[in-house]
């Protein structure tokens, strides 16, 4: 009874509001309704109309809801998201017959067509405008934008749906977000993987929280590899050895490791207690802050050197600014080569086999350039992956004795970290509730930052990513306490905002991610990934690498490689816990 008497009274508050807005000369922006579908643009006509511009969306109509006649052809043929990502997931007999074949370079050129057509190129919004414009284009200090923000003259927060106002971000972090119990990812994820996620991406995603409106203080849009060099010329400069191209290291225990801050002077994060000796120099400034990054930066530096080494046996004309420009190319081909066919092939669960193969595209209509989105970066934070402590060696090290600890790398040593961190389960990320508690305030700031910026609801990016909107929140998740929580927050599935939406909405079964996790995921993934100019036809050939043999380094790259080749003795290394680990889970969880 009560529930009906305060849906009543919000009914009557919000009539009463959209009436005084209407009659007093504020006529309720027509865009605030999302009425253009399919990609549709709305042009608000003076007070009270709009238009749609259904321009090449392949549909027609007052909302661009009609589709032409290719368009439905395609729509009655195409596979739903749900069997395609089943198809692709089963049937391990006819993958082993499709990856020794030419089917598999024809599904992936497909694979990587059509998940990058879902990307415009060139830019199109940012934070400031709701329109097309040339600063959109040409300022990279921002974050481009898939969807324009949500007018600022909406009668709602998030529109024309949903409650007054939106809930408190600590609150919707301690109630949604905050882990109750460790869930660990039940497709076998590890926390190398988890590493190398952090790793790989603070080189592109660096929002400048100095300044509203989804600004970034990266130069560079994609893989660059300003994380090992540097993100300015000055910090790159601090970081070279100026000598065979090499990067500054020291030797720690007959190991080479990055130096020290007074060895390379730039500037890093690191509390004030932590000694001048193991605040080491590496090419981003937070990367002391775990063991594990700290891992990663140490093992590029020495295939950086190992590289170098191998450009010089080559080439002994070369001086030091020609080994160092080649390897450092040779470098991002290696991590672009990685990323695709062992970290996007495991996220995936795809039983096709992914190939990094830039010749692929070549001959496609294909943009070798890529701008970071704002929805990329708020959909990146994927702090349920780390566990509540870290297992190595026999040791468990809480948070608080591994955070800003640059001393377990020096203890332990490069094999027993990669050892552990590939053995030690990693927590699914989709769900709720499974995100450690000493990470809740990030979860709250890129709440906070959404809103700032205006991203729009969480179903209208659903339909963007071609993907059915959900109808109630029962739909979008299976927890039944969380469904209901999010209505009393909210009061409709479609004011459900963005990033609480990429986070809490139910996993596929068995898998890490959610639906929308991975259909609007990968293809900002991809089309970054392929989209780098070391993947363009001017550029992928052998001269590019320093001849043949420098050009095989990066067709030839693996995770594995990047750890033996710069280890004495090679540890179990992979982004999966060991299969039989797995198995052992798997015989408890049914004898249960």
């Amino acid at each position: 009874m009560s529930n009906c008497l305060e849906f009543t009274i919000l009914s009557t508050w919000l009539l009463m509001n959209l009436l005084l807005l209407q009659s007093s000369n504020g006529a309720v922006n027509p865009c605030c309704y999302y009425p253009c579908q399919n990609s549709g643009v709305c042009v608000r006509q003076a007070a009270d109309g709009y238009e749609c511009d259904c321009t090449r969306t392949g549909f027609y109509g007052e909302n661009c809801t009609h589709p032409e006649y290719w368009t439905w052809l395609q729509l009655t043929l195409k596979p739903s998201p749900e069997v395609v990502h089943y198809f692709l997931t089963n049937f391990q007999w006819l993958w082993n017959l499709i990856n020794n074949s030419f089917l598999q370079d024809t599904l992936m050129r497909l694979i990587l067509t059509v998940r990058s057509d879902l990307i415009p190129s060139p830019p199109t919004y940012n934070t400031k405008y709701g329109y097309l414009t040339w600063e959109s284009y040409y300022n990279t200090s921002y974050y481009t934008r898939i969807l324009p923000p949500i007018p600022d003259d909406c009668p709602l927060p998030m529109g024309t749906k949903g409650k007054p106002h939106l809930p408190d971000p600590k609150v919707l972090s301690e109630q949604f977000f905050k882990r109750q119990k460790f869930r660990e990812d039940p497709g076998g994820t590890n926390i190398m993987f988890a590493f190398m996620a952090q790793h790989f991406t603070h080189q592109f995603f660096r929002t400048d929280h100095q300044i509203n409106g989804g600004f970034t203080k990266a130069l560079g849009h994609g893989v660059d590899a300003s994380n090992i060099y540097g993100d300015t010329l000055t910090r790159q400069l601090q970081l070279r050895l100026h000598k065979d191209g090499k990067l500054k290291y020291q030797i720690v225990n007959g190991e080479v490791y990055p130096p020290s801050v007074s060895e390379a002077p730039v500037h890093m994060v690191y509390p004030a207690d932590i000694p001048s000796e193991q605040r080491l120099a590496v090419g981003h400034e937070l990367f002391g802050m775990l063991p594990g990054l700290t891992l990663y930066a140490t093992l590029w530096l020495r295939e950086h050197n190992r590289v170098c080494d191998v450009l010089k046996s080559e080439h002994p004309s070369w001086d030091d600014e020609q080994l160092f420009q080649t390897a450092r190319l040779i470098v991002i081909g290696q991590i672009i080569k990685i990323i695709t066919e062992e970290y996007v092939q495991h996220l995936s669960g795809y039983l096709l086999k992914l190939k990094f193969d830039p010749t692929l595209l070549f001959g496609q209509r294909f943009q070798y350039s890529n701008r970071i989105a704002l929805e990329f970066c708020q959909l990146y934070h994927w702090h349920p992956l780390m566990p509540d402590s870290f297992l190595v060696d026999n040791d468990e090290i809480p948070h608080s004795r591994f955070s800003f600890n640059t001393s377990v790398l020096f203890h332990y040593g490069v094999e027993k970290l990669v050892d552990a961190f590939s053995r030690q389960p990693a927590g699914q990320v989709c769900g709720g509730r499974n995100s450690p508690g000493v990470v809740l305030r990030v979860s709250e700031m890129v709440i906070r930052e959404s809103r700032e910026t205006r991203i729009q609801p969480f179903n209208e990016y659903r339909k963007k990513f071609k993907l059915r909107p959900y109808t109630s929140f029962r739909e979008f998740t299976d927890d039944e306490d969380i469904a209901a929580g999010l209505l009393e927050h909210y009061g409709h599935i479609d004011a459900l905002e963005f990033y609480p939406g990429i986070l809490l909405e139910k996993p596929r079964p068995g898998s890490i991610f959610g639906e929308s996790m991975v259909e609007m995921g990968a293809p900002f993934s991809l089309k970054g990934l392929l989209g780098n100019p070391v993947c363009s036809p001017e550029y992928w050939k052998p001269s590019t690498f320093g001849g043949e043999v420098g050009f095989n380094v990066v067709k030839t790259s693996t995770l594995k490689k990047l750890v033996c080749l710069n280890t004495k003795r090679c540890p179990y290394v992979s982004f999966r816990v060991p299969l039989e680990l797995e198995n052992t889970k798997l015989k408890k969880s049914k004898e249960l």
